[in-house]
């Protein structure tokens, strides 16, 4: 009788899977913070792309790990065509076509050596207009590459509309963009930099957003659609069901939502504790998310889930 009514019905096509791949190794390396979780070989992404697909997953996000020594102060692993990210992007594509949506994280922090999401001024500070010449170019060479979308998650204001310009300036007009629209400066947030190897010093409080304000969620929305966002993202995802909810409610593009490493490690260090059951815990969280207005969410357990729904 409840599968009957129920209100909120998960489905394989819900799920993008955030994948990581690393430069410079022989095997995929287990991330200690996110169990189960790994930094892919470039054969162990192609073979979960595949099993993604097969899963009946929409979409897999791409996060490149380059080697430490290729990081510096411009990111520009982030957009030498040779870079891990693009040359792991042309594998998946090769790998599965358009069977499964190939979508690139279009950021800096995985290749900068300080870590932040831009450019640095001589005081340290983020420099919002030189990063986005740095954005513009990252997301021609995403496009070259392969991607199908590009998932700015910088939180540079104007990024949407230099990112579609210089999409459109290569024809590229059929390159999506999911931009991170509510993107807050979280705790959740801790493993992740395990999973890219993350060399920020300092934080990211000055271009992510206050998670005592919802307001400014909004202005983000409508200045990120003007620009041309053809879908938004609110992250976390758990802890800002409510933000979720209002952005869902205000909109008429898809909505997706990230289910951080944080939320990810809390469940399976719970489960591993005896303290939940992990299954049912996971369903729940999920449910939640979609319930809250979420078409999308990105979660680690996306192909793991996806295999069980009827």
């Amino acid at each position: 009788m409840r599968r009957m009514v129920a209100e909120t019905r998960l489905h394989p096509a819900d799920f993008i899977l955030p994948a990581f791949v690393r430069e410079g190794v022989g095997e995929p390396v287990p991330i200690g913070a996110m169990p189960g979780v790994v930094q892919h070989t470039r054969d162990s992404l192609k073979k979960a792309a595949v099993e993604a697909a097969e899963a009946g997953v929409s979409g897999i996000m791409l996060f490149g790990v380059p080697e430490d020594a290729k990081k510096d102060a411009l990111g520009t692993a982030g957009t030498d065509p040779d870079g891990i990210l693009q040359v792991a992007l042309r594998d998946v594509r090769a790998e599965v076509g358009d069977d499964l949506l190939v979508m690139a994280d279009l950021c800096l922090d995985e290749f900068t050596d300080h870590g932040h999401c831009g450019v640095l001024d001589d005081q340290g500070r983020v420099d919002n207009d030189a990063t986005l010449e740095r954005y513009a170019e990252m997301a021609q060479v995403q496009a070259d590459a392969g991607a199908h979308v590009v998932g700015p998650s910088g939180m540079m204001d104007g990024q949407i509309g230099v990112i579609r310009d210089a999409l459109d300036q290569i024809g590229r007009e059929d390159v999506a963009i999911l931009a991170y629209t509510a993107k807050y400066s979280s705790a959740f947030f801790g493993p992740f930099r395990e999973a890219v190897g993350s060399s920020l010093r300092g934080d990211r409080q000055t271009y992510q957003q206050d998670p005592a304000n919802w307001r400014e969620s909004l202005r983000e929305l409508a200045l990120d659609l003007e620009e041309g966002a053809d879908m938004v993202m609110v992250k976390p995802a758990g802890p800002y069901l409510d933000v979720l909810a209002r952005v869902a409610d205000a909109v008429d593009v898809p909505v997706a939502a990230y289910q951080v490493s944080g939320e990810y490690a809390m469940i399976e260090a719970a489960a591993e504790k005896g303290w939940i059951d992990r299954d049912r815990a996971i369903l729940e969280a999920l449910t939640g998310i979609k319930r809250a207005g979420a078409r999308t969410i990105l979660t680690y357990w996306a192909t793991e889930v996806a295999r069980t729904l009827d």
